[in-house]
């Protein structure tokens, strides 16, 4: 990781990120990996629908990043859902295919049924689930965990147990499930999962390294929603803590306020962490702009790594260097998303803004004239309460002789 904050002409982040007083805290598994599950996570958010060949094209792109798990969905749902990942897995994708199942003989079968690689085993453990929804005891648990993981590794699948709800599991109940679980039924690995995203950075670390100790150093898995702002930042720190595994939605899809979104966690592995994923990012935008056109849920201008505006200048201020410097104004240079940098114009403009936007039309004015141009392009600005288009500023200019 040492020395990853700055690559010419690709990102310059914070040299303390390579402080050695900040790595010796890190714990960063050897591999890291993502489990997307946009195709089944991801399609619960409200309203949001994905065909067959949705699917397709959403794995096909995930494969083309270089995501190395994909979560197709959960064939026991529907028959839509079967045939999807067993579409999907006949694909021959550089990615491993897991379905998601309840602990239950017939979800394990359908998953060997489909031609899938792997299968995410799920059960409830956080106690207000089990005491309101399932009325659950955690030997209840247990019971139903054991012969299905057991069951699905005799059928060659790779089983992430997923006692969902982990986060506001008691104490006793984690421990006692678990000590149980490796007893019995030990799977492949296991899942720390904070399904109302409730919980801090440093509640998922010491989550990470409790199951690392109650499983005998198995790989961990983690899995977040965004309830109060923080799937990215939560699973990037079970990561610091060893996690081999952390899920995402791409776009940031889920449930409610939704989960880790992959295109944010891909970008801070490689960039701000350093592990050695080969992920493709100029592939990035063309699979967030596929699965928001298919979901039809709109980004906002200024999201995180796909925002249309993220590296949008308006303020006059360094103005020249968006586009000949890009590193002195952001973290990460365009082009290596293979996206440009933007100039706008507007309320917030200054001088180099109007003479930037001369030049592009080939337009010469004297500098008095540059200076109407610019009252006029900020009181437009403050009259629309927006930006403006290049129409808007060449009647300016027209107007100023």
């Amino acid at each position: 990781m040492k020395n990853n904050h700055y690559k010419e002409n690709s990102w310059w982040a914070s040299p303390y990120n390579d402080d050695s007083a900040v790595i010796e805290t890190l714990q960063i598994a050897a591999k890291v990996e993502i489990h997307d599950a946009t195709l089944r996570d991801g399609e619960q958010t409200p309203g949001v629908v994905f065909t067959v060949d949705d699917k397709i094209r959403i794995a096909e792109k995930l494969d083309e990043v270089g995501i190395e798990r994909i979560e197709a969905g959960m064939p026991a749902v529907s028959q839509s859902d079967y045939d999807a990942i067993k579409a999907i897995s006949k694909r021959n994708l550089k990615a491993k295919i897991f379905t998601f199942a309840r602990a239950m003989r017939e979800d394990i079968n359908k998953a060997v049924e489909c031609g899938a690689h792997g299968v995410v085993i799920e059960v409830p453990i956080g106690y207000p689930k089990l005491k309101y929804q399932f009325k659950w005891t955690w030997e209840t648990v247990l019971e139903k965990s054991a012969d299905c993981i057991n069951y699905a590794r005799s059928q060659g699948l790779y089983v992430v147990y997923f006692p969902y709800d982990t986060t506001r599991a008691r104490a006793e109940d984690l421990t006692q499930l678990m000590n149980g679980i490796m007893e019995n039924s030990p799977p492949n690995s296991v899942g720390v999962v904070d399904t109302m995203g409730c919980a801090l950075p440093q509640t998922i670390q010491y989550l990470v390294r409790k199951m690392k100790r109650l499983t005998g150093g198995i790989p961990v898995e983690v899995h977040t929603h965004n309830d109060f702002g923080m799937a990215v930042a939560t699973e990037l720190a079970g990561v610091a803590a060893g996690a081999e595994v952390i899920h995402s939605c791409v776009n940031g899809l889920g449930e409610r306020t939704g989960n880790a979104a992959a295109e944010e966690l891909i970008v801070a592995l490689k960039i701000l962490m350093g592990t050695g994923n080969d992920y493709k990012l100029d592939k990035l935008m063309g699979l967030c702009q596929l699965v928001e056109k298919i979901a039809g849920v709109p980004l906002a201008a200024n999201k995180p790594i796909a925002g249309s505006r993220n590296y949008t200048r308006e303020s006059g201020i360094g103005v020249d260097l968006v586009i000949k410097e890009p590193l002195a104004m952001f973290a990460t240079d365009p082009r290596y998303f293979g996206r440009e940098g933007d100039i706008v114009l507007g309320k917030k403009s200054g001088k180099a803004s109007v003479e930037y936007y001369l030049d592009q039309l080939n337009i010469q004015v004297p500098d008095a004239a540059v200076t109407e141009i610019l009252t006029q392009v900020k009181a437009k600005g403050t009259e629309k309460r927006g930006l403006l288009t290049l129409d808007e500023f060449k009647i300016i200019v027209e107007s100023c002789g």
